[in-house]
């Protein structure tokens, strides 16, 4: 027992000594590994009498817990300091406030689609959707817009490839949101209500175009309705977005799925260099518009001679550079955090029927 008595406590002192987890792994090693000197003496049990076997192997029973449980405790007290100095090198005050955290904003565009998806629903429109990669059937043809039609070159459209030998017309990114109002008629059918808002694509960028923009467009499609109902629908339209009373003037134009076709103009100043809606005698044109062309009806397959409606369009972003006088439509997919800080809504504005946002 003398030798097992000496063997406790050079392995307690090591333990005790040990500075890193690497020292106590050679301990442990050293004393209960397969080659250590405990598990050494164990085997030596077998040469041992029955009564000097069952006194001995107790005794390194407990010499064995006792080595573990010293090598255990010491390897967590060693975590415990490396903690705790881990803690004083990286030393942070829980008390103190959080860093603030920049609001992000809403980009104008979807500002503006949802107020003017509120203004329209007002008055019982429904939003409509559809693909922005479209067929060339009801991007041009479905709206009477022929082959040698000039929307329909290169300089104007994005067409999409076609698989060599594919003689079929090119799919095209979708140049208008007029189709929507196509694929509505045709699984609604009439009478309809909708307006159809949405990215479309054409080949120009300047200073107020680029090659991927957004429209709204409407249709209603009724037994009775006319020019007259268009008009009072815009200027209801106007009159909420800009909250001002507007003024329309339509003046006669051409557009392949409407006939009678009008430009929209609405009334408007300039006062030392600033425009303001709903006043003075200028006018600024801001849409096209007309009674749906009875070639687009029949396409759809509604019933001319029970049915007539009205159309327009008008672009999304040139309306919120009008009503909060953002200069360059380039700005608005330049991504500059600064210019969305200015321009952007908070993300609790909501929009109401009467344009503008209310908390």
């Amino acid at each position: 027992m003398d030798g097992l008595d000496a063997l406790k406590a050079k392995y307690l002192e090591g333990v005790s000594g040990a500075g890193d987890e690497a020292a106590l792994e050679e301990l442990r090693l050293a004393a209960l590994g397969k080659k250590g000197e405990i598990s050494l003496k164990m085997r030596e049990l077998g040469r041992m009498s029955p009564e000097e076997r069952q006194t001995t192997g107790a005794a390194l029973n407990r010499l064995k817990d006792e080595i573990d449980a010293a090598l255990r405790a010491k390897k967590a007290a060693l975590a415990d300091a490396a903690l705790d100095e881990r803690l004083k090198a990286e030393w942070l005050d829980v008390t103190l406030p959080g860093r603030p955290r920049r609001m992000g904003t809403i980009h104008p565009v979807s500002r503006v689609m949802d107020e003017v998806t509120a203004i329209f629903a007002d008055m019982g429109f429904a939003v409509a959707e559809g693909p922005q990669v479209e067929s060339d059937w009801y991007n041009f043809d479905a709206l009477n817009i022929p082959p040698e039609h000039p929307a329909r070159q290169e300089h104007d459209t994005f067409f999409m490839a076609r698989a060599e030998g594919d003689n079929r017309p090119p799919h095209v990114l979708r140049t208008h949101t007029s189709p929507v109002q196509i694929r509505a008629m045709t699984e609604q059918g009439a009478p309809i209500r909708v307006i159809a808002p949405g990215r479309v694509y054409r080949m120009d960028m300047d200073q107020t175009h680029t090659p991927m923009f957004h429209q709204i467009e409407g249709l209603a499609i009724g037994r009775d309705i006319s020019m007259a109902n268009l008009k009072w629908v815009l200027e209801e339209f106007f009159t909420a977005y800009f909250g001002v009373k507007v003024k329309t003037r339509f003046r006669a134009s051409h557009f392949p799925f409407t006939e009678p076709s009008a430009e929209v103009d609405i009334q408007c100043s300039w006062v030392d260099g600033q425009l303001r809606i709903g006043e003075g005698d200028g006018w600024m044109e801001v849409l096209g518009s007309g009674m749906v062309h009875p070639k687009v009806l029949a396409a759809a397959n509604v019933d001319l001679a029970e049915w007539q409606g009205f159309a327009f369009g008008m672009g999304i972003d040139r309306m919120a550079m009008l009503k909060y006088g953002i200069p360059d439509l380039r700005a608005f997919f330049e991504s500059d955090l600064r210019w969305l800080k200015h321009y952007g809504f908070t993300p609790l504005d909501v929009p109401t029927v009467f344009g503008g946002v209310g908390g």
